[in-house]
C-alpha cells in the first residue's frame, strides 16, 4: 500500500488559477483608485470646513462645527462591515448594483471620507497660527489664506493623510468581499475560506501586503518631495 504524499509548494502554486488572481487584483486596484479619488474630492473640503468652523478659527461657528463633527463621528464609529450592509439601498440607487467594483465604491467612499476629513483637519491644525494671523493682517480673504497659506504649509501632512487613507481603503476593499464586492477580498472569501483553498488565501494576503508596502513607500517619497522644511 502506497502512502499519499503531500503536494510540493511548486505543485500547489501550479494548481492556483493565476488568471483569477490577476483579474481580482485588477478589480482591487479599480476599487482603490475610484474610491480614493472620490474620497479626496469629498474629504479634503470637509476637513477644511472642520478646521475653518472650529472655535477661534477663520469662520468660527460652533454650531456648524458641532453638526459636521457629529456626522463625521457617527460615520467613523460604524464598523465598515455594517456600513457595507446598511448602504446597500443607497448603492443600488447610485450604481444600480450592490455587487462588483461599482457596488463597492459608494460604501468605500462613505467609510473613508470622514476618516480623511479628520486627518486633514489635524494637518491644518498643525500649521503655525502666526501664518494665518499674518495673512489676516495683510487683508487677505479667507479663501486666499486657505489656498495660499494653509494648504501649502499643510501639504506634507495632507499627502501623508492621503497615504494613510489609501492604505485603509486597501483593507476596506478586502472587507467588501463579504457582500460580493469583487477584488482580492472576494476571492479570498470564495476560494480561501468557503472552499478551504489555503493557498489562494495566502496569495491574496501576500498581494495585499505588497500593495500596502508600495503605497506606503510612494507616499513617504511624495511627502519628502513636497516638504519644504
Amino acid at each position: 500500500m502506497s502512502l499519499a504524499t503531500a503536494p510540493t509548494w511548486l505543485e500547489t502554486l501550479q494548481a492556483i488559477d493565476w488568471t483569477e488572481i490577476f483579474l481580482a487584483g485588477g478589480d482591487t486596484l479599480l476599487m482603490l483608485g475610484g474610491s480614493l479619488l472620490f474620497t479626496a474630492l469629498l474629504g479634503l473640503p470637509l476637513g477644511i470646513a472642520l478646521y475653518l468652523f472650529d472655535r477661534g478659527r477663520l469662520v468660527s461657528s460652533p454650531k456648524v462645527y458641532g453638526l459636521l463633527s457629529f456626522v463625521v463621528n457617527v460615520l467613523r464609529s460604524l464598523p465598515f462591515v455594517i456600513l457595507l450592509i446598511v448602504l446597500i439601498p443607497l448603492t443600488l440607487l447610485i450604481t444600480g448594483t450592490s455587487l462588483g467594483v461599482a457596488g463597492a465604491i459608494p460604501p468605500l467612499v462613505v467609510g473613508a471620507t470622514p476618516f480623511l476629513a479628520r486627518l486633514v483637519e489635524t494637518a491644518l491644525r498643525g500649521v503655525d497660527r502666526g501664518i494665518v494671523e499674518a495673512g489676516q493682517a495683510m487683508g487677505a480673504t479667507t479663501r486666499q489664506i486657505v489656498t495660499q497659506a494653509l494648504l501649502p504649509e499643510a501639504l506634507p501632512g495632507i499627502v501623508s493623510a492621503l497615504t494613510v487613507t489609501a492604505i485603509t481603503l486597501v483593507g476596506y476593499t478586502a472587507m467588501s468581499g463579504v457582500i460580493g464586492g469583487g477584488g482580492l477580498g472576494d476571492l479570498a472569501i470564495r476560494f480561501g475560506y468557503q472552499r478551504f483553498q489555503t493557498e489562494v488565501m495566502v496569495v491574496t494576503v501576500v498581494a495585499l501586503l505588497v500593495l500596502v508596502q508600495l503605497l506606503q513607500s510612494f507616499g513617504d517619497w511624495l511627502v519628502r518631495k513636497v516638504s519644504h522644511r
